[in-house]
């Protein structure tokens, strides 16, 4: 029952999509040094849900309309960057490292948000 409420499900593809975002990141500093290596990236979550299917009007039932219940697409892209290094690659250290602390701050965010839903339905059932 409580696994279909959407702020649950929002949570947890927030943290899902930070942990992607994550081991991009890893691969990306793991790669510092290979020749011709090209620094990828995900898009933030904020801007992967609003390109997704998934705030469009719930359906009632299967059929009626289509629903927003179609998972989100995190796609690789090419990581903006300035200019390579001579041997072609285009990882940046310092780029990486803001990147992984955007992305623990996104993770951080969506536990918060899944602690305080739990903690509003304990409440609301009188079990806080």
């Amino acid at each position: 029952m409580y696994n279909s409420l959407d702020l649950f499900q929002t949570a947890g593809a927030m943290a899902r999509h930070a942990g992607a975002r994550q081991a991009v990141v890893a691969r990306n500093i793991a790669n510092a040094d290979t020749p011709g290596f090209q620094a990828q990236a995900i898009a933030p979550f904020r801007d992967v849900y609003h390109e997704s299917s998934a705030i469009n009007m719930r359906a009632t039932r299967p059929g009626h309309i289509s629903g927003g219940d179609t998972p989100l697409q995190t796609q690789l892209q090419q990581s903006p960057v300035g200019n390579p290094s001579p041997n072609g690659n285009t990882v940046s250290l310092e780029d990486e490292m803001l990147h992984s602390v955007e992305v623990a701050r996104e993770h951080s965010r969506a536990l918060t948000v899944y602690r305080h839903a739990m903690t509003v339905l304990r409440t609301s059932l009188g079990r806080g």
